[in-house]
């Protein structure tokens, strides 16, 4: 009898334990720090994008954002101001909202499928505009291309996913690099492009001059995991000696041609 009134009375500490315990756990969860997702975000992206002097949690906050060339390298550069997320589980995933002080006037949707056997990212229909000065960080040959201009960038439908390591890509993304300057030209500015990638099977990437002195012109596909690109640039004849240092980096000379191979 003494046993059975022992037994009746822990059961009630039992459940305040569990109580207890689920209780830490979600406050754990719910009130994540956003240093968190900055450790993830670093290793996900092989130390290429850090947040730094992260706030708030990992549902809601905020970081500057810094591109980098990698491990060991030395190369930097940081998006001007901040820049916001919120974060929404899903049964699936997580549904994001990103938000750029410098570069995104209405925040950009995304979502995260965990898919059998891969990782689906879809991010909705959006335009935005990106300093390219910030390409420098990212290291070779970007350091030494030193770009600057616009970036606007527009989104429709695109989607990427990922199966045993292999992008599918479906919808359409267009980057336009408005009045673009290089630090091995005196010519300023070089031109305008637009950048084309068209989901399908396989995913395409077209290259096309807008306007400006410096000829650029390529297409490509990815197969795999990789992407393979053939394009070639040229100057026009009265600026060719401006423009001569960058054609002799971005690509093989061949007469006045730059032929430019990535894959």
């Amino acid at each position: 009898m003494a046993r059975a009134k022992r037994s009746v009375r822990e059961v009630p500490w039992a459940w305040a334990w569990a109580g207890a315990a689920l209780g830490l756990v979600l406050a754990v969860i719910l009130f994540a720090p956003a240093r968190w997702l900055a450790g993830a975000v670093e290793r996900l992206s092989g130390e290429h994008v850090l947040l730094a002097d992260a706030r708030g949690t990992v549902w809601q906050g905020s970081a500057r954002v810094i591109l980098t060339g990698g491990p060991g390298s030395t190369d930097s550069a940081a998006l001007p101001g901040r820049v916001a997320w919120t974060l929404h589980p899903r049964f699936n995933g997580v549904a994001a909202a990103l938000r750029a002080e410098c570069c995104t006037p209405q925040p950009i949707p995304v979502r995260a499928r965990w898919r059998w056997g891969g990782l689906a990212v879809d991010v909705g229909d959006a335009s935005s505009q990106w300093p390219a000065s910030v390409t420098a960080g990212l290291g070779t040959p970007w350091n030494t291309l030193q770009f600057e201009g616009d970036l606007r960038l527009a989104t429709q439908g695109l989607s990427v996913e990922w199966v045993e390591g292999r992008p599918a890509i479906a919808g359409r993304a267009e980057l336009v690099a408005l009045r673009v300057t290089s630090r091995l030209s005196t010519l300023r500015p070089m031109g305008s492009y637009r950048i084309t990638v068209q989901g399908g099977t396989p995913a395409t990437l077209r290259l096309e001059t807008l306007e400006g002195s410096l000829q650029l012109s390529g297409t490509g596909q990815w197969v795999g995991e990789r992407l393979h690109f053939r394009g070639e640039a040229s100057a026009a004849p009265e600026r060719e000696a401006a423009l001569s240092n960058l054609l002799n980096i971005i690509g093989r000379r061949s007469g006045v041609r730059s032929l430019i191979s990535i894959g």
